[in-house]
Order: structure tokens, then sequence, then C-alpha cells
């Protein structure tokens, strides 16, 4: 077996990534059913190559139920298409696996093992060249994670030759990993990261990589940290990024995992200028739900395209921190991210109370064990971020505007509001679209029954002040749902079901979190 140490041709970076995360309210254009099957995600996965334009897609065995079968499936269902358009070269399938430190090591073996055997699968259908070569690590701390996975892969690789014919002893198999960091400390510290695999990789293969792609996480950072600190780190990891780049001669290609909402990276069809502008440097966005099914094909069908033929005129410029501005951002998350997390697990008991009837849209696994792959803050487990997202939008309290005000507030004291104010391009954007969906009276009837709402109304008048609006709704959209949000409430606090209002919000905001 020979490991293939770096590119051996020039390859198409993807700009846009389809994933499975299952943020959408309405259902596909091609299914009457919001709920997407784990059978059904083939059929998504060719209509997100070939009719909306998507460049990548993610097949995720994170947590979830997988078709192990996806490469066979396609290539027998849709065969003309892929043949013309070969996955590896033209478009790309790139798996998400688990990640062992967090979850039942066993599960890793099925996607590796999967990895090996199309290979050959898609050797024998006339590709040239395997059609998965890359893997995302979820979760990624340190580079001897990395480093773990590439040489088990390749432990497996070379069993290969004696496990089947000879007609592949010669046969490269190789997987490149790309890490996914998902909070704020990791973020600012990845490049590091990076700067120590490459390393381990000369090692390991006698080759420096000639490239990586590396995976920067918008939601759970946001979820454990609040909005403002998500966005300036997830901006200071790619100036990082560029640094090494320049320092190594190694291309780094970051992509940013997007959700519709602000919240969750702010990513519609309507924001893709925004997008473009804010996160200069990208190479790659993820194209969630969301984004695909609560809109009208047509719109969908423009912004992928504009993505895909934007996007990479901006990845050599973005917003430069220098090694002072890192520790601004530092100093900054150390002040702001309390606020922000105190109030939530002081209204953890109300989220997870909402969180329950918010709708499932994949077949998601039940997450076994102590830890497994919940979320929390401090003592508390909070949901996943899009339900989490979903819950509070539901209450008609926009997840963007908590910690938010008083943050305002401190950083202006400290003099460091312009620091974020010119970093964060659409901060006051982000702010103005929250608010259009707040509750005014939901959140006056949780502050007279406890502290912690109190301070959110806090961040409400401080962000009033600095926007210089009174928050209120200002279009029907914003009416209607206020009060579905109302409806929300007052079920919640009779015992009584409010599914179908809950459901009623999330298609007016065109995301369920």
């Amino acid at each position: 077996m020979r490991i293939r140490a770096k590119v051996e041709r020039m390859r198409k970076i993807p700009a846009t990534m389809a994933t499975q995360h299952p943020d959408n309210a309405c259902a596909p254009y091609w299914s009457g059913n919001p709920f997407i099957t784990t059978g059904e995600e083939i059929e998504e996965a060719h209509r997100c190559f070939a009719e909306m334009g998507i460049e990548e897609y993610m097949w995720d065995w994170e947590g979830k139920f997988v078709d192990e079968a996806v490469i066979d499936r396609l290539f027998r269902k849709y065969r003309e298409f892929f043949l013309e358009h070969q996955i590896g070269r033209d478009i790309f399938l790139t798996y998400r696996v688990p990640n062992i430190w967090q979850e039942s090591g066993y599960r890793l073996m099925r996607p590796f093992m999967n990895i090996l055997s199309i290979a050959e699968f898609a050797r024998e259908f006339g590709y040239t060249h395997p059609p998965v070569f890359e893997i995302i690590l979820p979760m990624t701390q340190t580079s001897d994670q990395m480093a773990f996975l590439k040489k088990k892969f390749h432990m497996l690789a070379d069993m290969m030759p004696k496990m089947m014919e000879e007609k592949i002893k010669n046969q490269t198999f190789h997987i490149d990993i790309i890490p996914l960091f998902e909070s704020v400390d990791d973020m600012i510290e990845s490049a590091r990261v990076l700067k120590e695999y490459a390393s381990w990789l000369n090692e390991f293969t006698g080759e420096r990589p000639s490239y990586m792609r590396v995976f920067i996480a918008r939601s759970d950072p946001a979820e454990n940290a609040g909005l403002i600190s998500a966005v300036i780190s997830a901006k200071a990891a790619i100036s990082e990024y560029k640094k090494f780049e320049k320092e190594t001669g190694i291309h780094i290609y970051p992509f940013l995992g997007c959700g519709s909402l602000p919240f969750r990276g702010g990513l519609a069809p309507d924001t893709v200028n925004n997008i473009i502008q804010e996160y200069k440097g990208l190479s790659t966005v993820t194209v969630q739900s969301s984004f695909r099914y609560d809109h009208p094909k047509n719109i969908v069908e423009k912004a992928v395209a504009l993505l895909n033929s934007e996007l990479p005129k901006y990845h050599n410029q973005y917003t430069c921190f220098s090694a002072k501005d890192l520790e601004t951002v530092r100093a900054i998350n150390r002040l702001i991210v309390p606020l922000y997390q105190k109030t939530i697990e002081k209204i953890s008991d109300i989220i997870n109370a909402i969180a329950t009837h918010v709708p499932s849209r994949r077949e998601r696994m039940l997450h076994l064990g102590l830890f497994g792959y919940s979320r929390g803050i401090g003592a508390v487990k909070l949901p996943r971020a899009i339900t989490f997202t979903a819950s509070l939008y539901s209450l008609g309290i926009p997840p963007e505007l908590i910690g938010a005000g008083r943050a305002i507030k401190l950083l202006r004291r400290e003099k460091l509001l312009s620091f974020v104010e010119e970093r964060y391009v659409n901060f006051r954007n982000d702010l103005n679209f929250a608010y259009r969906f707040l509750n005014k009276e939901n959140l006056d009837d949780l502050a007279r029954a406890k502290s912690a709402f109190r301070a959110i109304r806090e961040d409400v008048l401080e962000v009033e002040r600095y926007i210089k609006k009174d928050m209120r709704p200002m279009e029907t959209d914003h009416f209607l749902h206020r009060n579905e949000t109302s409806s929300v409430y007052q079920l919640l606090k009779n015992n009584r079901n409010f599914s179908e209002p809950l459901l009623n919000a999330a298609r007016i905001r065109k995301s369920l979190g």
C-alpha cells in the first residue's frame, strides 16, 4: 500500500457544501414531508448536485443513522449523471466521522471500511481515483487526534490486499483529515494544531502537504459563548490560517458551518453578499437544510450560483488580526462570555422544556452515555444548537440578543466596542434581524418571575440604545411571528401542546433553528 502524501493534480476546491443539518421548517421541494429519512438522503444528495448546483455534500456519520451504500446507490440509480460528473473530481462527497473521544470508537471503523470498499467499486464503475478522500473530525482539539485517525486508516488500508484480490495491490489509498473546531478557544488556537499536524505529516509520509482544509463551526461556539464571541473568534481563526499559509507555503482552504439565522451563521439566500463580505478568506460555506428548503427553489439556485462564482474571488482577502488583536479577542471573550453563559444556565429549564416539542427532521441516534454528544454550559445540559436556537426563537427571545446588550455596555466602558464594530461587519444587521422576532410581552412576563429574564430585558434596552431603535415588529411576518410565540408561551404555561404555533413561527422566519 502506498501512502499518498499530497495532491497529485490541481483539485477543485468546492465553494458550497450541502449538509444534513436538520434546521428546515418546511418540506423539501421533492418531498411532501419535512422529515428526511436516511433512505431519502440518497435522493437529496443527487438533487443537491444535479439541480441546485451545490459542489459538495457532507455524508454525516456523527450521531445519526447512515446509508452505508451511498456510492453504490448513487452510481446505480443515476449512472449517467455520475459518469459525467465524477465524485472526487468534479463534485465531492465528504464524510463527517464520529469523534471517538466523545462517541463509541467502534463506529469509526464503519466509515473507514466504507471508504476503502467504495474506492474499488468506483474503479470498476470507470473512475480513475477514489470518490471519497477527505473526512471531517468534529470537535477537534489536538493534532494528535488527527494523526491518530490518519494512522488508523492506513493500518486498515494495509490489510486490504490481504483481504481482497491481487488486482488492488497497487491501489493508492489515502484520506485527508479536515479538523472541525467547535469552541471559541479551540478556534483561536487552531492554527497551532494545523502546524503541528503538518509537521507530523511530513514525518509520516516523507512529504509536506501541499494544501489543507479546515472547518470552523459557528453554531456550537454561539451556543456556548454567545454571538459576538463566536463571530470575532471565527474571523481571528481565518486570519491565523492565512498567516500560516504565508509562513509555510501550504495552501489553507477554510470553510464555515452556517445556518440560516444569524445566531448560527446567518447564511440564507438573501444574505449571500453579507456572508461573503463578513468572512472574506473563506473557500467553502455550508448550505444547510433551511437554506435549501425554506425558500423558493429558483431563489436557492441563484444564491448557490452566486456563492460558487463569488466566494473564490475573496479567498486571498481577509480581516487581519495581529498578535495584539488576538490578545484583545481573548480579553473580550473573558469579559463577555460569562455574561451570556450565566444567563443561559439560569434559563436552561425553559429551553429544555420547549426543546422537547421541536420536531425532528432527520434519523438521529439516541445519544447514550453520560457525556455522548449533548451540549452543556456549566452544570446544565442543553439541546444541540438547532433545537437550542429553535427553542428560544419559539419563545420570542432570539438568542442573538442574550448577553449582547450588557456586552455592548461593558465593551464601551472598556473602550473595546470599536474593535468589535470594525471586525464584525454585520453586527448591527444581525441585531436588527433578531429584534424583529422579539416578543416583548413574553419577556416582560418572564422577567416578573425570574432574574435571568430581567437581565435579558436589560440586554434588549441596551441594544435599543445602541441601534437607536425601539424593538418592535415592523412587517406583517414579524407581527404574525409574535402572535405565534405568544401562543407557544401561553400553552407552555398551561401545560398544553404548542407544537403547531412553534412550527408556524419557524415557517414564518424560514428556519427551524
